[in-house]
């Protein structure tokens, strides 16, 4: 029996060995140490649940997602890995391959409790605003402080890559694109209708960002909005008029067809185009007009271009995940993805170019919609608990002011105060985490203490420890009951933990993947690493996630 076990043990030893062998024999460093496209595409869709791929699927056209799942690689369990789950932590965490506990954002705005105001995630006042006379301009990168991809595919290649980003959103143009990007503009609506950006770029728009400006595309789709099919293909969706969609001004209900000429003055101009599908459209002709405009892919040196469809966050915020708008939006988006990939194949060459398709975040039903169906859910006031909270901590420690902010879900302390009377930031947080466990609807407490101190690494602690950055963040962190928001009653919403809103699209496709699917499960975090080894560049310098092999051709 010994010598049995032994001889097992030597081939195995010896088969092992030879596979070892074959994989080097086979090992080619041109083809398997990096692919080289010669673009880059990272396609957002902001608040895209996973969903909407199965639930709109038979509707879809053959050549926009159902091409990409059908030639590229499905992950189909991809989830945040963060709260909370918004677009600025979104795209950040997309491109930079880490949670905001890296890179720093995290929120759209948050208090700063240095300055002691809120800030918003790509404000800087240092910067002018390029193409408009409005201050919608004055962004840039600098308040995340780590780098993107596209920032290390420019370090790797001397910076002769070049990185153009691409959004209606300020936020899901510049911060995917980095802080070396040679461009980055976003659309400003109301009486101009243009696409812009900041001297932290450039001194002055291009002659093509001019051209296209000038061209009156955003003046053409100041149109109708009309279901795209006959309504009794909708049966996806919920009925065209409801108690739980939000509508626009000047227009009595929330049923097809909107006059959009007649509701542009009171809906903000231009920017009513964000909230329909047309901002999405408008999106895509820009972004093909960019691979010519800035001659993208056109040599060997591998550039990058990050496109944000911010158009279906609008308008499921406006009406709601379950609304025939946010289906019309969707199916209207599968043929801008299908012209968007057409303009790439003919001026990059198919083949050429590396896609990744995902989401910054999903979103909620809508809770009344959910409590009408006998499912638990709700709206909280956070005007009234903060009220609460200052009332008993008023009491219990006989100082008043005693909170400085509170905001996404965390409180912050003003520790002038708390200094002051000498009362212990232990107490004060364990005291308030008590209260707080007390309020209905609140489903979980962490406190600082808690959060420097464990690491979490499964379930809802995990994800609030992720999306925890201990300079930027607050002092208590609230998680409330699931479809719990604070919000209006009408239209979804999104920033928490739950499947709902972590479930996220994410595909690759083009050179160097290959064709298949997976129910592993992956985190938005991976994605940024992904690329990083596919190109054989150094990972984001905040990168945690892990690179997703299985989707490269052998």
């Amino acid at each position: 029996m010994k010598y049995f076990f032994q001889l097992i043990l030597t081939l195995s030893l010896v088969q092992n060995s030879f596979g070892q062998q074959a994989q080097q024999a086979t090992f080619n460093p041109d083809q398997d140490l990096r692919a080289k496209p010669k673009l880059v595409v990272g396609v957002v869709v902001d608040q895209m649940r996973y969903d909407y791929l199965t639930r709109f699927w038979d509707k879809f056209g053959d050549e926009g997602f159902k091409k990409l799942v059908s030639e590229g690689f499905n992950f189909r369990n991809t989830h945040f890995n963060y709260i909370p789950t918004y677009t600025g932590p979104g795209h950040a965490s997309v491109y930079s391959g880490g949670a905001p506990e890296s890179h720093g954002i995290i929120s759209n705005s948050w208090y700063d409790k240095f300055e002691k105001q809120s800030v918003y995630c790509v404000s800087d006042p240092s910067v002018e605003s390029i193409g408009t006379s409005s201050d919608a301009g004055k962004m840039s990168p600098h308040r995340m402080i780590t780098t993107s991809v596209a920032d290390e595919n420019r370090l790797h290649t001397q910076m002769r890559g070049k990185t153009i980003g691409i959004a209606l959103k300020d936020r899901g143009a510049i911060l995917p694109a980095g802080h070396t990007a040679n461009a980055a503009y976003w659309f400003h609506g109301q009486d101009e209708g243009k696409w812009i950006t900041s001297s932290f770029y450039a001194e002055a728009l291009p002659g093509w960002v001019k051209k296209f400006n000038a061209s009156g595309k955003a003046a053409e789709y100041m149109k109708p909005w009309e279901t795209l099919y006959k309504a009794s293909d909708y049966a996806e969706s919920g009925t065209d008029v409801n108690l739980y969609e939000g509508g626009f001004e000047g227009k009595e209900d929330t049923g097809f067809p909107y006059d959009l000429p007649n509701l542009k003055d009171k809906n903000g101009g231009y920017d009513l185009l964000k909230a329909t599908p047309y901002g999405n459209s408008l999106t895509a002709d820009f972004a093909i007009a960019s691979l010519d405009g800035e001659d993208l892919g056109q040599d060997d040196i591998t550039d990058f271009l990050t496109v944000s469809f911010s158009s279906t966050d609008y308008v499921g915020h406006n009406f709601g995940v379950n609304s025939r708008e946010i289906q019309d939006t969707f199916l209207r988006l599968d043929q801008d993805l299908a012209r968007l990939l057409k303009a790439l194949d003919q001026k990059v060459g198919e083949g050429n170019y590396t896609l990744f398709l995902t989401s910054d975040h999903g979103g909620v039903h809508v809770p009344a919609y959910l409590q009408s169906v006998k499912i638990p859910a709700g709206y909280f006031d956070y005007g009234k608990f903060q009220d609460s909270l200052n009332a008993f901590l008023a009491e219990r420690f006989g100082v008043e002011n005693l909170i400085l902010n509170v905001s996404n879900n965390q409180i912050f302390f003003n520790y002038e105060e708390v200094l002051e009377n000498k009362i212990s930031r232990d107490e004060l947080q364990n005291e308030m985490a008590h209260f707080a466990l007390q309020y209905d609807m609140v489903n979980k407490v962490f406190t600082r203490s808690q959060l420097e101190g464990t690491s979490y690494t499964e379930g809802l602690a995990s994800s609030v420890d992720h999306g925890y950055h201990q300079k930027r963040s607050g002092d208590v962190v609230l998680v409330l009951e699931p479809s719990v928001i604070s919000y209006s009653r009408t239209g979804s919403t999104h920033g928490s933990g739950q499947n709902y809103d972590t479930h996220a699209p994410l595909i690759f496709y083009g050179k160097g993947i290959k064709s298949g699917n997976t129910l592993e499960r992956t985190e938005i975090v991976d994605i940024a690493p992904t690329i990083s080894a596919l190109l054989g560049i150094s990972f984001p310098n905040g990168s945690t996630g892990r690179p997703l092999y299985v989707a490269f051709e052998e």
